[in-house]
Formats: C-alpha cells, structure tokens, sequence
C-alpha cells in the first residue's frame, strides 16, 4: 500500500510539475507575442506620428552658418562702365547677376541698379571693390541673419526621418498580411514626404549661406553747360553770316529806291517842273 500511494504522489507531482512548464511557455510565448504587436502598432498607426528619441543631434561644427546681404548707394562718374566692371568682379569671383537696370530721370541724372549674388568668402572683397569704384558712398547696409541653429535642427530631423523610414521598409518586408502593408505604405509614405520638405530646406540654408546677395543702387549726374559746341563758337563762320545778312539789308535798300524812284518817275518828273516853276517866280520877284 505504501508503495502504491508513494508512486501515485510521485504521478502527480510529475503531472503537476508538467502543467507548469506548459503554462510558463504560453506565458512567454503570449507576452513576446504582445511586445511585437505592440512595437508593430507603435510603427503602423497613422493617428500618431512615429516619434523616435534621436542619442544626440547632428554633431555640432565650429562652422557658423550666416545668410549675409547688402545695399550700397554709390555716386559714379561714367554709370556704364562701373556697372560693367561689377559685373565683370561678380563673374570672376564665382558668382552672378540677378538683375540689371538703368534708367534715365531727366537729362541731368541717371540712375542704375544691379543685384548680384557672390560667394561668401568672398562677400567683403566685393563689397570694397564697389566702393572703390564709386565717387562718394552715399549709403552702406550691410546685414546677417545666423541660421546655425536651424540648420543643425533641420539635419538631425533629417537623420530621425530617415531612421524610422529604414525600419518602416525593413517592417514591410517581414509583413504577410494585406492589412499591414497598406498601414506601413501610408506611414511610409508620410515619412518620405517629410524628407523631401527637409532635403529642400536643407539646400535653400546651403544655398543662402554659400552666396551673400548685394544690391548697388547708382547715380551719375550729368553736367550740360550750354552754348559750348562749334556752331555757337565759330567766329569765322558768324562774320560771314553776318556780311551776307548787312550786304542783304544794302541791296533790299537799294532795290527799294530803285523802285520808288523808277515806279513814281511820272510823278517825280511833275513835281520837279512844278518845282523849278516856283523857284523861277520867286527869283524874278526878288530882283524887281
């Protein structure tokens, strides 16, 4: 009896022991089960937006990154030619021309403009090179926004973007079913439009701290002095001009008398008689 009651506990120490062993898998098994479905729904649901804690930003670099511009008003000599050799600097130091006017407000004053973008290490030379080319400097702005913050912000979301679209690819190639691929394509989708915003904003910083923009704004003044040209000045040609005019005024005169005196001849010629008539009586009464 002993026997038999020592060998049916040790059944049931042995089913029981069993029991438990199966139910400590299915433990683990569901609780693994429920990471990953957790880590999935973190990853696939379009509600929330798959925030990822990033270690650390994009290193920072002792490179500042400034947008620098600047407007000069210059008095010029010649408006043209200094426009020319500006335009000539900006292509020889790397950059270029943006706009290009001049522009006419009356007859004693031209007025220019010219827009240029140059390379920023070389952004003061330009601007003394200017300077130098002008009469006097009658204004000088020159400004600079730092966008160092912004850029390394706009690199490491960047770099968070990217992450999460590796893991949002990598989980839809171990997805099988329908429902899970078309929430990882839409949350895929969404991050890889996110990136294209960044790339861009990326690429105008670089652009816009790369090329400082200036703006000259000239003035020539233009200096008449009339009555300075070989028309008024030429003694010769005036004298001349002046004898043919007194030669003209003595013949019209002389013309004129002629054709009075041949015109009234008749008359003359009765006023004459007449004349002698009158001086004759009144000789002879003078000498009675």
């Amino acid at each position: 009896m002993n026997c038999k009651k020592m060998m049916c506990i040790f059944s049931i120490f042995l089913l029981l022991a069993a029991c438990s062993s199966i139910e400590n898998e299915d433990s683990v098994s569901q609780s693994e089960d429920e990471k990953a479905s957790s880590k999935m729904d973190v990853s696939f649901s379009s509600n929330k937006k798959p925030e990822e804690k990033v270690a650390e930003k994009e290193e920072n670099t002792d490179e500042r990154r400034v947008i620098h511009q600047a407007q000069l008003e210059l008095k010029v000599k010649n408006l043209e030619k200094v426009q020319l050799k500006i335009e000539d600097k900006a292509e020889e130091y790397g950059g270029y021309v943006i706009e290009s006017n001049v522009y006419r407000e009356n007859e004693e004053r031209t007025e220019g403009t010219i827009t240029v973008r140059v390379p920023e290490d070389r952004f003061h030379d330009f601007l003394a090179f200017s300077e130098s080319e002008a009469l006097k400097v009658v204004g000088r702005n020159v400004t600079g926004q730092d966008v160092t913050e912004q850029y390394v912000d706009l690199k490491a979301r960047l770099k968070s973007k990217r992450t999460v679209e590796e893991r949002l690819l990598a989980f839809m190639q171990e997805a099988k079913k329908t429902e899970d691929l078309l929430r990882i394509s839409s949350d895929l989708a969404a991050v890889q439009e996110e990136i294209e915003q960044l790339t861009g904003q990326i690429k105008y910083l670089d652009n816009q701290t790369s090329y400082s923009t200036i703006t000259i704004t000239m003035t020539q003044d233009m200096i008449i002095v009339p009555g300075i040209d070989n028309g008024e000045l030429n003694t010769w040609e005036r004298t001349k001009k002046q004898l043919a005019t007194s030669a003209n005024l003595l013949l019209k005169a002389g013309s004129g008398i002629i054709v009075f005196i041949i015109g009234n001849l008749p008359t003359l010629i009765i006023l004459g008689i007449a004349g002698l008539l009158v001086h004759w009586v009144m000789r002879r009464r003078r000498e009675k």
